[in-house]
């Protein structure tokens, strides 16, 4: 490693720390060697508070924000209350950044691994584990003061639950076991909306649980399609994503049947007369939608088609939880 002397704005080559999981027979292997620019002398607050932003995936943490509030105003029928939704969104956002900080603590072997992910603070060497751990532990506990404070206790329940189910379930047991680890481990991202439900009413009901089953069922096409984009980062990690294990064409297929599957869970609320026409007529749309993009991945089997079926998989979910909103406040 270079000296940090360099003047700022310089490059500093960084070796990545080896894989806490390769064996010993393996410790030849040449590391990634990665270029950061060193830090300047006169900013590194500036400079580790972004490191610590980092590690909570902001942009992670939008979407499922997105589908907390969409909840909230089903739920309330209206708009919840401004000291209500902003309470509830910090929580929120402090459980998903612990829940993101803690699997960067854990993943931070196999993300040294990757080139996509050797430039985040722990693999990079900018923070050091006792810090990502120390901050993503707090990061829960605030989450929990907020939400049984502020908001009520079933809420702050049901975000531990989905913080700690993604971290110990997901990321540190099904992630680096089996081909299964994002249907099962979406479980997780589908908390928000029971939390957004939860914070409003102090109950779970049905309507709740559809919307929970969505974005259960929106996971796996999203997460693989992704994968197959990303499929040499997770070869050299070792990671089981069902593109490695079950190939390509086995991914396309299974992208396809989720994705009927998941038109057919966003009509659940019509067939329950929990939403009206409008509802309906907008799952159908962006569900056909969806479903134009999952076919044709799985004729044409290109990179542009995986790509294209990703991109989509964001708008398609803010735009169904838009579509449920807008249905709820029409009725009234």
């Amino acid at each position: 490693m270079l000296t940090p002397r360099a003047a700022a704005g310089d490059l500093v080559q960084v070796d990545a720390p080896e894989s806490e999981s390769m064996s010993s027979n393996k410790a030849h292997l040449e590391r990634p060697r990665v270029l950061r620019p060193a830090r300047s002398p006169d900013q590194p607050r500036l400079t580790m508070l972004a490191d610590y932003l980092s590690l909570t995936k902001p942009r992670i943490i939008v979407l499922l924000l997105v589908t907390t509030l969409g909840a909230m105003v089903v739920a309330a029928n209206g708009w919840p209350g401004w000291p209500l939704v902003l309470a509830t969104l910090l929580g929120g956002a402090l459980a998903s950044g612990s829940a993101n900080t803690l699997n960067c603590y854990l993943d931070r072997d196999i993300d040294a691994l990757m080139s996509r992910t050797v430039w985040r603070p722990l693999p990079s060497g900018t923070l050091t584990p006792v810090q990502a751990l120390v901050f993503g532990l707090t990061l829960g506990a605030l989450s929990f003061a907020v939400l049984g404070l502020w908001v009520n206790l079933l809420a702050a329940l049901l975000a531990q639950a989905g913080l700690w189910f993604y971290v110990l379930v997901y990321t540190r047991w099904l992630k680096r076991t089996t081909p299964s680890n994002i249907v099962i481990g979406g479980a997780a991202g589908a908390v928000p909306p029971l939390v957004g439900w939860a914070a409003v009413t102090g109950e779970l009901s049905l309507f709740a649980w559809c919307l929970f089953a969505v974005v259960f069922y929106w996971t796996p096409p999203h997460f693989w399609a992704l994968a197959l984009l990303i499929r040499d980062e997770y070869a050299k990690a070792r990671v089981p994503m069902l593109p490695l294990v079950a190939g390509d064409a086995e991914t396309h297929r299974q992208i396809l049947l989720y994705s009927v599957l998941l038109l057919a869970v966003t009509l659940l609320p019509f067939a329950f007369g929990l939403s009206g026409l409008g509802y309906l007529i907008a799952a159908v749309g962006l569900g056909g939608l969806l479903l134009h993009y999952a076919r044709r991945l799985h004729h044409e089997a290109t990179r542009a088609a995986a790509l294209a079926l990703y991109k989509y998989s964001l708008l398609y979910l803010a735009l169904l939880f838009a579509a449920v909103v807008v249905d709820r406040l029409l009725q009234g």
